[in-house]
């Protein structure tokens, strides 16, 4: 099987997983069950699972099919801030991954729901994996921190409290460190808590993981800037009043950011153990330099 096959049939088996366990909802209610597949079901790069999975590839690839709800729980709790994201308090964005978003497809209440659903069976997921108790501990713990108040939440609690208003350099690397490098890390270090990577392997992922979600955001950033919400599939040219890379460093300087980051990344993927790096490039060279 060559390395695109490898990757393609991962994938595949995650999209799979992902169709056949879509959360349910025993109930009356005329669309909730719907609202509650509606944006797993519209695609999206399933960036997060597959870094997971990816890295349990790489070291223990009998454990994978142990592990898919895990991944699937991954994706729960990324689609869960999304929904949360695009809802009027917050970006009020029309579109999410080509689709309608879901405060504008059905209401506002049934978006905030869907969301707080997606979030704890999320860790429903993770607690019921084929898996020792005490790594679904360790991997509760990172998903919670990570995902949680000392990460995500705090992210997204500054990011919208601080717009209008210009923060440092070093502040809106905190900023998107913690709303969106900090799950990309997570996701990292569960597969190596999955497979039992030593510590120093985890936290050297965990690190990687930093680097390479500041660089998406910094991407994001850039697409953001440049690109139509039909060609990126979301909401864009709606960062005026946020704190981006864009506007703080000017669109060149936004570029020349991620040039510099995606060189430490490349760097830092060349000094893993050959199958964790060979794992790991099949995903994300095509994704560390997408800004170009």
């Amino acid at each position: 099987m060559d390395k695109n096959n490898s990757m393609q049939n991962l994938a595949k088996s995650f999209e799979d997983y992902l169709f056949h366990n879509l959360p349910k909802s025993k109930t009356f209610h005329p669309y909730f069950e719907d609202a509650l597949a509606h944006m797993l079901k519209a695609g999206g790069k399933r960036f997060r699972p597959m870094l997971l999975l990816s890295v349990v590839k790489s070291n223990k690839s009998l454990l994978i099919p142990n592990t898919l709800c895990v991944a699937l729980g991954l994706e729960f709790l990324h689609t869960y801030s999304l929904i949360h994201d695009d809802l009027p308090a917050m970006d009020n964005a029309d579109l999410r991954r080509g689709f309608q978003t879901l405060h504008k497809k059905y209401d506002e209440v049934t978006a905030i729901l869907v969301g707080d659903a997606l979030n704890t069976e999320a860790f429903n997921l993770v607690a019921n994996a084929s898996l020792s108790n005490d790594i679904k501990i360790d991997l509760i713990k990172c998903l919670s921190s990570n995902g949680g108040i000392d990460g995500m939440i705090i992210g997204q609690a500054i990011d919208c409290f601080f717009e209008n208003q210009k923060l440092e350099l070093n502040q809106l690397e905190f900023l998107h460190i913690h709303k969106t490098a900090k799950l990309i890390a997570a996701s990292l270090k569960m597969g190596a808590i999955i497979c039992e990577y030593d510590l120093q392997t985890q936290e050297k992922l965990y690190n990687f993981g930093i680097d390479l979600g500041l660089l998406f955001q910094i991407q994001d950033d850039i697409i953001d800037e440049i690109c139509s919400s039909e060609e990126a599939g979301k909401t864009t040219q709606n960062d005026g009043a946020k704190n981006s890379f864009v506007n703080l460093l000017g669109l060149e300087g936004a570029k020349k950011s991620a040039d510099e980051l995606s060189l430490k990344c490349i760097k830092t993927l060349n000094t893993f153990d050959f199958n964790l790096k060979e794992s790991l490039e099949e995903l994300l060279l095509e994704y560390i330099n997408r800004h170009k």
